[in-house]
């Protein structure tokens, strides 16, 4: 099992569940974040003030996949979220040690589904 944790452009979010969805993964968890990397942010004018804006708006995807699925869900994030510009985003797999589905008490890869 491993939990998949992709960051995004948001207005990419659309393309990557319609990837997801091809690719039968249905299950996943989305949140807002801020964070920057080789893009460094940018400088703006507020008011006459220059600030610089160095903290960005990013979607965060989380996913529980079996080991199965990972490569496929990796191929489908990619499929949705490349533009070929910088700040893509970037995927990350991590070991997913135990899962519990609370409904039912189910453990392991019968929770993830």
């Amino acid at each position: 099992m491993k939990l998949i944790i992709a960051y995004i452009q948001p207005h990419k979010l659309n393309d990557v569940k319609e990837e997801l969805y091809k690719a039968e993964v249905y299950k996943m968890s989305v949140t807002n974040s801020l964070g920057c990397g080789q893009q460094k942010g940018y400088t703006e004018s507020y008011r006459g003030v220059d600030i610089e804006v160095n903290l960005l708006k990013k979607t965060r995807i989380e996913i529980a996949v079996n080991d199965a699925f990972v490569q496929t869900t990796v191929d489908a994030l990619i499929r949705g979220a490349r533009s070929g510009e910088i700040g893509d985003g970037k995927i990350f797999i991590i070991p997913l040690e135990e899962c519990v589905r609370i409904r039912s008490g189910e453990k392991g890869t019968d929770a993830i589904g």
